[in-house]
């Protein structure tokens, strides 16, 4: 198969800032992601593209190697370099299972039960109840267009008031309303990223951030969970930001102590790197625990966001920034380029929400389904790894041989979608993980089990990777 004219549909790739490989890889990820450069093509080798581009044949060799981290392109030996996906043979070769648009009406197969987004499928009464309480209030309005680039006041003032209520004092101006988590983090990484900025991250973590901070061509480099030798890193690395999921960790549940979180705010307070605190999962407890102080509490320099799509329902798009003043009013002005205002109905009932998020009685059921797809786990699969929480929303699962990858797509012919954890760790150290959530219904999570034992019986990994990779200290 003849390589890809790739040269030709570059263009201006290395206008901008930051490392050449960098802009290359940030380019060439674009072309892949809008479909230009399709599933199973073959990419040019390291030289003929070092050449045609006239740059070192080490920069492409670094652009690959970072897609290739990124599960974007896959390269062997023998069968050059190509985008992941589908191959020209139509098999499925190391094709990512994507966690943000397997979901969507286009890809979605109704005999494939879906087990990636992690969040309630079934909206609350509480949510009905708060649309019906703001009725009167839609009635009333009069003289208002309705664009509210920074959120609507009655919301902002709510938000405020839960931060204060869990000892982080605030006032409306130090927030942002936004359309969920993710327009946060990509508002965020937007406002403090130029490419070729370095940016810590947990690994592994939540992929969504992953690919905001990548979209802003950033590299990213991984330590352990809780930003593990974070001050160490900050001194050698001088990085852009760091972002870090303190409570109830997504993808491993895991929770930091009030003194790390501390330490954590403190360190980069003194060495003036933005801090984002992702406070996504912070409601999702179980019974007995108690919700821990947020690190905003110890530092100015530590930026909050939070949504209710994880403690709510998914398709309630509100999130929201919290922030200095004067970061929220240039994240605000960089918000309605894109989008004047939020949704102010949604705005209208998120407020009665958010002030009754600790009435929503959302631990038992939660461990009740940790609970059962965990027992189900342990029975029919004993050899795999299934670590016990304490909230949260997904299980880290550790396989006994093999990688989540090649496991995924077995799982998927099975009928399973599930999320391999080479996407979710910059490491590359997570291969041998899945993560499943135990957000869906009992009886969904018991179907889910059985296809997963199915697909398990029915698995041969590759062979180059019957025993997993060793975890490397970083």
């Amino acid at each position: 198969m003849r390589p890809i004219g790739l040269s030709e549909r570059l263009g201006r790739w290395s206008s901008g800032r930051g490392p050449l490989y960098v802009l290359l890889a940030a380019r060439m990820r674009r072309l892949i992601d809008d479909g230009e450069l399709p599933s199973g093509a073959l990419l040019p080798p390291d030289r003929a593209l070092a050449a045609a581009l006239a740059v070192g044949r080490t920069t492409v060799v670094a652009a690959y190697e970072l897609l290739r981290s990124e599960g974007r392109i896959t390269r062997r030996q023998g069968s050059g370099t190509r985008v992941a996906g589908a191959a020209s043979s139509g098999t499925i070769e190391d094709a990512p299972v994507d966690p943000i648009f397997l979901d969507s009406l286009e890809s979605r197969d109704d005999d494939v039960l879906l087990a990636i987004c992690a969040a309630p499928g079934d909206p609350p009464p509480l949510l009905a109840e708060a649309y019906a309480r703001i009725l009167p209030s839609l009635q009333e309005i009069s003289g208002d267009i309705g664009y509210y680039p920074y959120g609507h006041p009655t919301l902002r003032q709510a938000i405020a008031t839960r931060y204060a209520d869990h000892g982080v004092q605030t006032t409306p101006d130090q927030i942002l309303v936004t359309n969920g988590g993710q327009q946060a983090l990509s508002l965020l990484a937007h406002a403090l990223l130029s490419p070729g900025d370095q940016v810590l991250v947990e690994a592994p973590t939540y992929p969504g951030a992953l690919e905001a901070f990548r979209e802003e061509a950033a590299v990213l480099r991984g330590l352990p969970i809780g930003l593990e030798g974070f001050e160490a890193a900050v001194r050698d690395r001088r990085p852009g930001l760091a972002y870090v999921i303190p409570t109830y960790q997504n993808p491993t549940g895991s929770v930091l102590s009030s003194l790390v979180r501390q330490r954590l705010a403190r360190a980069a307070a003194a060495a003036d790197v933005p801090l984002i605190e992702d406070e996504v999962p912070a409601d999702l407890g179980f019974p007995g625990t108690t919700r821990p102080v947020p690190m905003a509490v110890f530092s100015d320099a530590v930026i909050s966001i939070g949504s209710l799509s994880k403690s709510v329902w998914g398709g309630l798009r509100i999130g929201w920034i919290r922030a200095s003043a004067p970061l929220i009013n240039r994240l605000a002005r960089l918000r309605a380029v894109h989008d004047l205002g939020g949704n102010v109905p949604a705005q209208l009932a998120a407020a009665h929400l958010v002030a009754e998020l600790d009435d929503l009685d959302l631990a038992t059921e939660l461990q009740t389904r940790h609970d059962h797809l965990r027992t189900l786990l342990t029975r029919h699969l004993p050899t795999w790894d299934v670590p016990q929480i304490r909230g949260g929303q997904c299980l880290w699962v550790r396989l006994p041989h093999g990688d989540g990858n090649s496991f995924a797509q077995t799982a998927l012919r099975h009928g399973l979608a599930i999320l391999p954890g080479s996407g979710l760790d910059v490491t590359g150290n997570s291969d041998p993980y899945v993560r499943l959530h135990f957000r869906a219904r009992p009886e969904e999570l018991t179907e889910a089990v059985v296809r997963l034992t199915t697909a398990w019986q029915a698995y041969h990994p590759p062979a180059d990777r019957v025993s997993p990779r060793p975890a490397i200290a970083i």
